[in-house]
């Protein structure tokens, strides 16, 4: 297997450097927008490179269930990092018609490349119950309220995804430091098996932070494909349509609300002269009391109308005069207040 390995090593390994060079490219990209051209094409080349390489990791056998970390070459560890990769760059593909069908095959990916690490002991992970594999069926647990939140749970989670952040820090410290020998060629065995050992550990913590993500992003669409297939019946009893509410304005008095009305904007529906002309013109003004000149006399008193009538008739006609004279204090006093607010005058001394 080393044999054929090495036979095909340059072709598999210059396949595995260009999906981690456009990797890196997308990683520092200035493009404004992950649906650029550029950058989706370099999506697909990446994954072009990374599915061809895994096909011949694949036919050439590299890696076994059976076999110790210290078993694999120091040359062949990177091609571990393949399933990883192809997950990084599948989530990077924008058609949103197949956006599910993305998440689910990079959580694959990073579900593969998980089981092959732990195969190999290169690390001590648990994945979440949630994920569809056998690592994550685990024991069944006990049924729980979902309206109450596992505060363990969370905390443990908290916790570990504290602990994986100083840890990611702490491996892309000392790659950075160890990159420059390893590609020029000047580090050796040990120094490159290391590096490459980093370089795994780093992408596990990476694996599981996406995984986390996914399975949140389909909880989501799932939910959404479900409402968007539910049947469009009755939900329950219609409420009764209800007349909208219209606005309205309070008035000050009587004779301002039959002016204005109870509308919005408070625009009056009728003016003062207009009400005088259509009134005079049912005849029921005169030249006494609210008559214009030109309005037509007030009807005569019969000749056979008595005294009393005649009193009667004055009486009447001073009670108008004097609501006439109250209603023009009163409009007056309104308009006194609306130009002095309660308080106005001399307070001196009054605090």
């Amino acid at each position: 297997v080393m044999a054929e390995a090495g036979a095909g090593g340059p072709r598999l390994a210059e396949l595995l450097a260009l999906g981690q060079r456009l990797w890196d490219d997308l990683e520092v990209s200035t493009e404004p927008s992950s649906g650029a051209p550029a950058v989706q094409e370099k999506v697909r080349q990446g994954l072009d490179a990374l599915q061809r390489a895994t096909a011949m990791v694949a036919q050439l056998e590299l890696f076994s269930e059976n076999e110790e970390l210290e078993e694999i070459a120091s040359a062949d560890l990177k091609f571990m990092l393949l399933p990883a990769l192809l997950g990084a760059l599948t989530l990077k593909q924008v058609d949103l018609s197949r956006r599910r069908e993305h998440l689910e095959t990079a959580r694959e990916h990073f579900l593969r490349f998980l089981r092959l690490c732990r195969n190999y002991g290169l690390g001590s992970f648990q994945l979440s119950p949630g994920t569809s594999s056998e690592e994550g069926a685990g024991s069944p647990s006990a049924p729980r309220d979902p309206a109450q939140p596992n505060l363990v749970a969370m905390a443990m989670s908290r916790t570990a995804k504290i602990e994986r952040y100083k840890q990611k820090k702490e491996l892309e410290n000392k790659l950075a430091s160890m990159s420059s020998s390893v590609e020029s060629g000047t580090a050796d065995e040990d120094q490159i098996r290391e590096f490459y050992i980093l370089q795994i550990q780093k992408w596990i913590g990476t694996s599981l932070e996406e995984i986390e993500s996914i399975e949140q992003e389909l909880v989501i669409l799932r939910s959404r494909d479900a409402a968007r297939q539910a049947p469009a019946g009755p939900r329950g009893p219609s409420r009764p349509a209800r007349a909208p509410l219209k606005p309205f304005i309070l008035t000050r008095d009587a004779a301002q609300a039959r002016v204005f009305g109870a509308g919005y904007p408070a625009v009056p529906s009728m003016t003062v002269n207009d009400w005088y002309e259509q009134r005079q013109r049912q005849g029921v003004l005169c030249q006494r009391g609210f008559g214009e000149p030109g309005s037509p006399p007030c009807p005569s008193t019969p000749a056979g109308a008595s005294d009393e009538e005649l009193q009667k008739q004055q009486q009447e006609t001073e009670e108008e005069e004097d609501d006439e004279e109250a209603l023009q204090k009163a409009r007056d006093w309104d308009d006194w207040k609306d130009t002095h607010p309660r308080g106005y005058g001399n307070r001196h001394n009054m605090g």
